[in-house]
């Protein structure tokens, strides 16, 4: 029985889009098999972060800082993925001590301003302007 704090199994088409920046976090993924494409939009355009394939996890970092989605995900072939439910992951993130959430938070922080800076900084360079 799948309950709201299980990990479930999906199957996803290729060009699934699977959340979009800015939505609050739900889920986590951990890859079986496929492709999945992180990626940013600004200025408009598409500016992809990374690729996840076969047992990466994506999609977590909303879930830990209860921050919106840093970026959109979105299936590049047929993927697999484990699913994990917010409330699982807290419930282990409860069990580590104190000092390694604070740590984790202030990670969580620098990833995303180097995430969004990075997809910025991507844009000018395409656009041929310079990057301070």
């Amino acid at each position: 029985m799948n309950t709201p704090s299980s990990s479930r199994r999906r199957v996803y088409p290729a060009g699934t889009p699977l959340f979009h920046e800015g939505e609050p976090g739900m889920e986590a993924y951990i890859v079986e098999y496929g492709l999945v494409s992180v990626y940013k939009t600004v200025k408009g355009k598409r500016v992809v972060l990374g690729e996840v394939g076969q047992g990466g996890i994506f999609g977590e970092m909303a879930l830990i800082d209860d921050q919106p989605r840093m970026a959109s995900a979105v299936t590049l072939e047929e993927t697999a993925c484990v699913v994990v439910a917010k409330q699982r992951l807290w419930d282990q993130l409860e069990l580590a001590p104190k000092g390694v959430r604070v740590i984790l938070s202030a990670l969580l922080g620098n990833i995303r301003l180097m995430g969004s800076e990075l997809a910025e900084a991507r844009v000018l360079l395409a656009a041929g302007e310079a990057v301070e």
